[in-house]
């Protein structure tokens, strides 16, 4: 079985409104029956901890229902409004996904792999890097082989 690319980038927002939710939701989701590609935590310390700390959701809670309810998205985000603080600022969530910059070293790992170089290349926030790594990954299982 070939474990599954998460591709809903970190800037895609639900409904809700808060950026990387639908991923976060995906890769927990894929976790929770196994097809999560290994490349990827279902709950890392970057964007998905993020979103967590700025809705103030409990970690374990919130693995422990996707895993065990497995909801559509709009059933997470349902659970996400009831559970999360009621002074969330989401905004302010918001900007600091957009402008998460990844260090240099991140940077011209994602860009090797990707073929690119710094020249190629003008993107250099965490959510297009990220993407571009998604891109590579998913194109070299699924395509090149």
């Amino acid at each position: 079985m070939s474990k599954i690319v998460p591709m809903i980038s970190s800037g895609v927002a639900g409904p809700l409104g808060v950026l990387h939710l639908p991923r976060f939701w995906q890769k927990v989701s894929l976790e929770a029956v196994g097809k999560l590609h290994d490349d990827y935590p279902a709950c890392g310390a970057g964007f998905d901890q993020m979103t967590l700390d700025a809705l103030g959701l409990d970690k374990d809670a919130t693995l422990d229902y996707i895993k065990s309810s497995k909801p559509s998205y709009f059933e997470f985000e349902a659970w996400v409004k009831s559970n999360m603080n009621a002074d969330a600022d989401v905004d302010a969530h918001n900007a600091a996904v957009t402008g998460y910059i990844h260090d240099d070293g991140t940077r011209s790992e994602v860009f090797g792999a990707a073929g690119l170089s710094d020249d190629s290349c003008s993107h250099r926030d965490a959510v297009n890097l990220n993407n571009a790594d998604d891109w590579t990954i998913f194109h070299q299982q699924e395509i090149a082989g």
